[in-house]
Formats: structure tokens, sequence, C-alpha cells
């Protein structure tokens, strides 16, 4: 057990398209923290990348039918210096930033940087986990069945070529999705029913990133699992998705009461532990720490398919991975704890193996 008083920094906010579902993800580590461990201090990160104080976060999340941290812009993370003193002065960081500038590897860079423990991956799995493109390479690296799919960027995403489009209807076929390589909460996806979709599909996808990936479409029951741990992690059981849209959309995810997460899925026992078997294996195909969530289809002829690993999952009230936790016995402030003490686990390795670096031989 460690000491009381623990100085837990939750950064919040932050400027990509999930900066709403981070603010929710936010309040809920703030309100559900073990109080008599921690001391929480909120930093809040606007929609235009300016770092307030911790008052100045306070104040705004105290306004309970806010959404956002506003818009003020500036110099971001030095738009207010004493925020860089604050910063220092944690114990460990519990960063909730959703998406890019968040959970790409760059605020992992700047807590890696400062010497500070912070929660879930590290710089490498945390761009891993961004990046579809990575993630795909890694993944077939680790021989993790996939779906097949194409990349694009540059000219031939902006004028797609007749082998690049005879490519995705021979070998993708139709319906087909259409992505940004960096993103989350189906932000930018569209399901293209035939060609002559694609192209107001890839301008979509092509607005919030560089590089757009097509996929085949996957059928079956779409299942997550969540995963905890470092080097020894753990699988929970599997929780299914059930949407009334045609696909499991930003509205569907955050917005429709209709969508239903059953747990646990309705697959069979085998399926599902192989569900939780391939979870595992993502995880330590692209060394995650901490925490993340897998998500698959899985067929009943027992196919299954991985869609995606996410790195720093939701935490909001209704999101799959505290939630799946829950129905493993965990409450929501012992999971906060459990990965606040993973953190400072990882972080005591990182110094002893710079200190055995140092020393002479």
């Amino acid at each position: 057990m460690r000491s009381t008083n623990e100085l837990l920094g939750v950064v919040i906010g932050g400027e990509s398209t999930e900066h709403a579902v981070s603010v929710s993800s936010g309040r809920s580590v703030i309100r559900e923290a073990d109080s008599s461990r921690f001391k929480v201090i909120p930093f809040g990160v606007t929609q235009n990348g300016a770092w307030l104080t911790p008052d100045e976060t306070a104040r705004r999340l105290d306004d309970s039918s806010a959404i956002d941290l506003g818009t003020d812009s500036g110099n971001g993370l030095l738009a207010h210096p004493e925020v860089l003193q604050a910063l220092s002065d944690m114990d460990v960081i519990f960063p909730i930033i959703h998406g890019n500038l968040g959970e790409d590897g760059t605020l992992q860079g700047l807590f890696e940087l400062a010497n500070i423990p912070y929660v879930g991956s590290g710089v490498s799995a945390s761009a891993a986990g961004m990046d579809k493109a990575l993630m795909r390479a890694v993944f077939a690296a680790a021989e993790i069945p996939q779906p097949p799919y194409l990349v694009l960027s540059g000219i031939e995403l902006a004028t797609p070529s007749s082998d690049t489009m005879n490519y995705v209807e021979t070998l993708l076929g139709y319906p087909c999705f259409v992505k940004p390589c960096n993103g989350g909460s189906s932000v930018g996806v569209s399901k293209v029913l035939s060609q002559a979709d694609l192209g107001d599909a890839l301008s979509t996808a092509a607005h919030h990133d560089r590089k757009v990936m097509i996929e085949q479409a996957m059928n079956g029951h779409e299942v997550e699992c969540a995963v905890l741990g470092n080097d020894e992690p753990t699988a929970s059981g599997v929780a299914e998705i059930h949407s009334q849209s045609d696909f499991y959309t930003y509205e569907a995810k955050y917005q429709d009461d209709a969508t239903q997460t059953i747990v646990p899925a309705e697959i069979p026992d085998a399926i599902a532990e192989h569900v939780r078997q391939l979870s595992l294996r993502a995880y330590r195909a692209i060394d995650a720490a901490g925490m993340a969530r897998v998500d698959f289809f899985a067929r009943d002829d027992g196919l299954v398919q991985i869609i995606e690993i996410n790195t720093l999952p939701g935490f909001t009230p209704i999101s799959q991975f505290p939630r799946l936790w829950q129905e493993a016995g965990i409450s929501y402030p012992e999971l906060i704890s459990h990965l606040v003490d993973l953190a400072f686990e990882r972080h005591a390795n990182q110094n002893k193996q710079k200190l055995e670096r140092r020393a002479p031989r």
C-alpha cells in the first residue's frame, strides 16, 4: 500500500475530435479516484491546444453543463508556463486525452522527458496503437488475423489510380469501410456501398488525417475485450456490441440509447477464449502497458478478425473498459488505483534500467 495524499494529475481535453469524450472520461476519473489515497489535480487542454492551470481547469469543470474546456489558443503547453511547474509536482499522471496529441505517444513523450510516472502505454506502443497503418503492420508480423486493407496517402489519396480502384473492387469488395489511419470514436469513418461513393468517403477521411485506410467489411459479432497489466497482462471477459446503426458510429457509441452492450458476449465459450488470447497477443505485439481495449469481429464458424487495439480506452460512465472490469469484480475506484500502481511499477523498472546502463562495467 502506497502513502496517502499522492498527487494524481489528470490531463483531459485536447485538440482532437474526441475532446468532449475526453472531458467526460476525465470527469469520471476525477470523481471516482480514491480520495483517501489521492489528491486529484486536473490539467485541461483546450480545443485549440492551450494548457490551462489546475485552478482554471477546475473552474471550467465546475460548470456541469459544459462538454468542452473552451477554445483558448496560444503557445500550447507554454500558454501558461506555470503549468510546467505544476506538472513537475505530480507524483503520477493519468493522461485521459483521447486521439491525436494525447494517446499517440506525444503526451507520453513529454512525461518520459520529465521523468514523471504516467498511466498507460509508452511512446512507441501509443504511436502504434493510434496509427492504424502501423498497428496493422505489427499485427501482420504477429500473425494476428485481420481483414485485407489498403492504405492511401499523398497523390494516391487525392487522385486514386485505376490500379487502386481495381484493387478495391476485386480484392476488398463492396461494402467496405474507409477510415482515417489516425483517429478514434469512428470519427471520419464511412461505409462505402459502391465505387460511386468511394471518392466522398476518401475526402471525409482525409479531412481528419493524411493517411486513409480502406478495409474489407467484416461480419459477425462485434466484440471487445479489455486487457490490464504490464509484463504479465490479464484479459477480461468479452462484451458484444448491438447497435441499431449501419455500423458502430460516434452517435451509436455516445448518443444512441438503443445501442446495447451484452456481457458476456453471445458467442460460444471457445470463441470467447480465442478472443481473449488474441487480445493478449495484440497487447504484447505492440508492447502495450497498463491497459487497452481490443476490438474484433467474431463469426459463428470460429473466424475471429481484429479491428484495432485502443491503448487509451474511454473512461466515461458508459465506456466498455471500466465496465468489463466491473463485471470481473474490480470497481471503478479500484481500477484507477490499480492503473496507477502499474504506472509506478513501469516507471520504477525504467529507472532501474537507466541506473544499470549508467553503472561502470
